[in-house]
């Protein structure tokens, strides 16, 4: 299947090998998957404490409205506003500048993030009402959630500023400290659960004292590194300033469109309180399972290509934009694919050698399992959704991905509606990997009829190479693959190292098999 690479690739190539994309992209990847490794830690350490009651459910819920709002807002909408209006500063304007702006949105951003946190803690009851009214029916659990999101809600204006930070230090090139701060999360919520815990009356709300003091080592870890690029704002509250104006403006409708798959999560739990207990613990351990994959490569590279299809659009460069964007969309397909089809055929084997110990049941195993399956469709999807959308924001297009969101948020409330009744959890996560698909193929469509981007003829070939790969591993897991009887009997280190082979082998045959095809890996590397 070896082929010549058409002149349409060898331009994606040479554009991508400009950029220095793919260095940067592992650095982002090496820490972002170094933190979805220890969060695997923390999930396991926290339902092994708690288990998947109605305790944690309540946590989850209370940590899910800031961190929902954190993806939303700070790095979602906000960095896709922020950093195209940055990287034009500095290609156009000039340091100083630059230095003002920062210092102009940092304090602007600051006023109106407290306001909204002051008005959260003293309403925090209500708010819980609207984001998980099934609660309301268990006043143990609804007092509860409430009053840990007076704890963690704070949260929200710690991250924005980490997110703040990060965007200022990505569009530097300095990627690897940003994408290191989620790791403090971890850490700080595994020690607040080992340490914290059994110190308190209610053990549980020592997870929402770690989610508030985790924010402030997050955003205490980015000051020297802004103070030594000379970025470390001075706070101005400045909303009439023409660069804080644009900012806002593109942020509006970009936190709808960016994070339409956040807003769907957070629908799914908002249905989900209304279920049996332990159903948002269930959707929350099979969300965290596909955060692997994503967080791996997906998160990476729509960290790393922002900043450069800004600059690039700054500098009128259409044709090294094209490139970029066909670059980061080989690496998402190159990896999306096998992940979605690897965690379909081990959801059960994963989440029994993860999860199973402590209080976590091997009901749970199965309905976590369960969910798991029906994410695991949409890994791919959200993936390529972290790829096309910065394709509108880095050219300051926020209408499009709004239109699309809400084409998207609307069509997964119906898939909710119709699968929830018959098959509860499961339903719900189907529902957003349905969803994810639309957004995702949507936004293609409007950067291809844009004139944006559009697959061109070396695409046909890749498939043809993916796919034949992506068939051989399938093929190997199925036949490796032990019955789900054994990952619930096996001891613990057993399990996970079964696991860990299982997992070699099918990357080992999916490389392989790839190569065989003719696959040109030095094609990646730039």
């Amino acid at each position: 299947m070896s082929q010549v690479t058409p002149p349409s690739q060898k331009s994606a190539t040479q554009g991508a090998k400009k950029s220095g994309l793919w260095r940067s992209t592992l650095i982002v990847s090496a820490m972002t998957m170094l933190s979805r490794v220890l969060g695997l830690v923390r999930d396991m350490v926290l339902m092994n404490a708690f288990g998947a009651d109605k305790m944690m459910d309540a946590f989850l819920v209370a940590f899910k409205i800031p961190n929902f709002l954190r993806r939303l807002f700070a790095e979602g909408a906000f960095a896709q506003a922020f950093v195209p209006v940055l990287s034009e500063y500095k290609s156009q304007k000039g340091d100083e500048a630059v230095k003002d702006l920062v210092s102009k949105v940092a304090g602007s951003l600051s006023l109106i993030l407290f306001v909204v946190t002051i008005i959260a803690i003293v309403g925090a009851p209500l708010i819980m009402w609207v984001f998980a009214p099934g609660f309301s029916g268990d006043a143990e659990k609804f007092n509860l959630a409430a009053d840990m999101l007076q704890i963690t809600f704070p949260y929200l204006l710690l991250i924005s500023l980490t997110a703040f930070a990060g965007g200022i230090l990505n569009s530097y090139g300095a990627f690897a400290l940003s994408s290191f701060t989620p790791v403090l999360m971890n850490l700080v919520m595994i020690a607040s659960a080992l340490f914290l815990a059994p110190q308190l009356d209610i053990p549980i709300m020592a997870l929402a004292w770690g989610v508030l003091l985790a924010g402030v080592a997050q955003l205490a870890i980015q000051i020297p590194a802004l103070y030594n690029i000379g970025m470390l704002p001075r706070f101005k509250v400045a909303f009439a300033d023409e660069g804080v104006k644009k900012i806002f403006t593109l942020m509006l409708p970009a936190m709808f469109g960016v994070s339409v798959s956040q807003i769907n999560l957070l629908l799914d739990t908002i249905l989900a309180s209304f279920l049996v207990s332990g159903s948002v613990a269930w959707l929350y351990t099979a969300e965290r399972l596909t955060e692997l994959p994503l967080g791996l490569i997906g998160i990476a590279v729509a960290t790393v290509i922002l900043p450069s299809l800004s600059a690039k659009h700054a500098e009128k460069s259409e044709a090294e934009f094209k490139a970029m964007l066909d670059w980061a969309l080989r690496v998402i397909v190159l990896v999306g694919v096998p992940s979605s089809l690897a965690m379909l055929i081990l959801a059960e084997p994963m989440i029994a050698a993860l999860f199973h110990h402590g209080k976590f049941s091997a009901h749970d195993v199965a309905m976590s399992a369960a969910a798991l399956q029906a994410l695991s469709g949409g890994i791919l999807a959200f993936m390529l959704i972290k790829v096309f959308a910065p394709g509108y924001y880095s050219r300051q297009d926020t209408k499009t991905p709004v239109k699309i969101g809400i084409i998207a948020m609307i069509s997964n409330m119906a898939f909710n509606l119709m699968l929830v009744w018959h098959f509860k959890h499961v339903g719900l996560a189907f529902a957003s990997t349905m969803s994810a698909f639309l957004n995702a193929g949507l936004l293609y469509h409007g950067l291809h009829k844009q004139n944006v981007f559009r697959l061109e003829k070396h695409w046909r070939v890749l498939a043809l190479r993916y796919g034949f790969a992506n068939i051989a591993m399938v093929a190997v897991l199925l036949v490796i693959t032990p019955s789900l009887a054994f990952w619930l009997d096996a001891n613990a280190l057993h399990k996970v190292a079964y696991l860990l082979a299982i997992c070699v082998a099918g990357v080992v045959t999916y490389l392989v098999a790839l190569t065989l095809t003719g696959f040109k890996w030095r094609e990646l590397k730039h």
